[in-house]
């Protein structure tokens, strides 16, 4: 049985596929470390979405496993070597301004509507109904395949992490958690943080820099910073400095007054750190002002080693360790944190996107270096490595016919500087479920996914399963 016209097969079932989309769509699963038990590590509300995969699996006849609640998987065939299907059951919280309730998974203009349609308890039934009609059609596999359920993919990651140490890894397979065709390459992450090094003997300066803050998370560009200064001088000729420099760089901004002290902030533009071009480093451009005035000794410390080594340079050119191949292009930096205080020093956060062929400790020398010469001390280095499937892999080659042949397009490869859960296989892709053209929603309001989209995502799943363990 080799000509199935898998889109057909699921229309059979498309009425039951969206009713348990629904159901799992209407589970409030965010991490409550508040309800934290040995039986639910993450919170009721995920444990029961786990749970309601798992009994679904079994009602249907499949091997089901719960590891220790922090993950499960529903597997189908036999043979020595494991396909993997990588999904989550955890969302992000619902946030506000919702057409209708976030988890009532209401359906309106061909769209069904919840937190985690798109990320990722859509994307994840339609891999399991498509694990469902290779089962159904007693399709001939030599291969087993395992739906590996996650329940911690949208914070930490223990999920697999705790998984992986109990259970077999796949020897090959993907993610239906990111976007359509396949990325088959994702740039290594690194989390940094530069410690400043407080000057023994004080300098006076006019201008006192008593606190700098900027940035919350690593991996955004920060669109606020404030500073404030104090002026032994004339507080007209700062804040007019300031204002002509606002202005000259087109910026939102402004100064209010305490006493001798100032407050400075402006206004940036946030983006996430794959691309820090995308935005205004609100950071950078505070700090380049207050680099042209007469600070004191620490505060001057702490500008200038923004100023000339991080400020306005996505690519690490002034640290030493630009880097680009053509598998990921460009190493990219984006200072997503900035804290200094006059009492205690300051401390910079830095996030580093490697390209897949990168030295990773080398470029950790070369920043090494860079902070101890502008008296600062790396006193953290966490890096992710890259992720990275050859082009001319078994899995790329079947998954590129799989969706060529179901959607009549070219199976581009794409790369990219975020992370997908499919770097948790060792042989691993992100496979859809967000086809080309379609807004990426996820983590927003009215998330959703199109019905037309979860039909046509269960087809290509169920041709992948088939292709990749026949």
């Amino acid at each position: 049985m080799t000509n199935i016209n898998w889109l057909e097969e699921v229309e059979k079932r498309k009425e039951a596929l969206i009713k348990d989309t629904q159901g799992l769509l209407q589970i409030k699963s965010v991490l409550n470390e508040e309800e934290a038990t040995p039986v639910a590590p993450f919170g009721k509300g995920i444990e029961e979405s786990l749970q309601y995969l798992l009994h679904k699996g079994k009602n249907d006849g499949f091997i089901t496993k719960n590891v220790d609640h922090y993950a499960g998987h529903i597997e189908h065939g036999q043979g020595d070597e494991l396909v993997g299907i990588l999904c989550h059951v955890d969302v992000v919280p619902e946030g506000d301004g919702w057409t209708d309730e976030p988890y009532s998974a209401s359906i309106r203009d061909g769209k069904i509507f919840a937190r985690g349609a798109i990320d990722d308890k859509g994307p994840t039934m339609a891999a399991y109904y498509a694990l469902k009609i290779v089962k159904e059609l007693e399709l001939p596999l030599s291969k087993r395949v395992r739906i590996i359920i996650g329940t911690d993919e949208e914070s930490s990651w223990q999920c697999v992490d705790h998984y992986f140490k109990k259970e077999e890894m796949p020897t090959m397979g993907f993610a239906p958690d990111a976007d359509f065709p396949i990325i088959y390459a994702e740039k290594g992450l690194g989390d940094i943080r530069l410690q400043m090094r407080m000057a023994q003997t004080e300098t006076a300066g006019t201008v006192k820099l008593l606190a700098f803050e900027s940035g919350r998370r690593l991996n955004m560009v920060p669109d606020h910073a404030k500073a404030t200064v104090e002026v032994d001088g004339s507080m007209e000729d700062a804040s007019h400095a300031f204002n002509l420099y606002i202005e000259e760089k087109g910026l939102e901004g402004g100064y209010t007054k305490e006493g001798n002290a100032l407050i400075l902030s402006i206004k940036g533009v946030s983006a996430h750190a794959m691309e820090p071009d995308n935005g205004k480093n609100a950071g950078y451009y505070l700090a380049e002002f207050l680099h042209s005035q007469a600070l004191d000794a620490n505060g001057a410390a702490f500008v200038s080693f923004v100023a000339e080594k991080l400020a306005f340079d996505s690519r690490g050119k002034k640290l030493g360790i630009a880097f680009q191949d053509d598998i990921t292009g460009d190493l990219t930096v984006n200072t997503g944190i900035f804290s200094y205080n006059s009492s205690t020093g300051g401390t910079l956060g830095v996030n580093i996107r490697f390209p897949v062929t990168c030295d990773i400790e080398a470029t950790r020398e070369k920043i090494k270096a860079a902070a101890e010469a502008g008296g600062f001390e790396l006193s953290k280095y966490e890096v992710a490595p890259p992720h990275h499937v050859p082009q001319d892999h078994a899995l790329i080659q079947k998954l590129q016919k799989v969706y060529e042949e179901q959607t009549g397009e070219k199976a581009e490869l794409l790369s990219i500087g975020g992370g997908t859960y499919a770097r948790s296989l060792e042989a691993g892709v992100a496979f859809g479920a967000l086809f080309p053209g379609r807004e990426d929603v996820a983590h927003q309001k009215d998330e959703h996914i199109f019905i037309d989209d979860l039909v046509k995502a269960t087809a290509i799943y169920a041709q992948a399963i088939y292709e990749l363990a026949k």
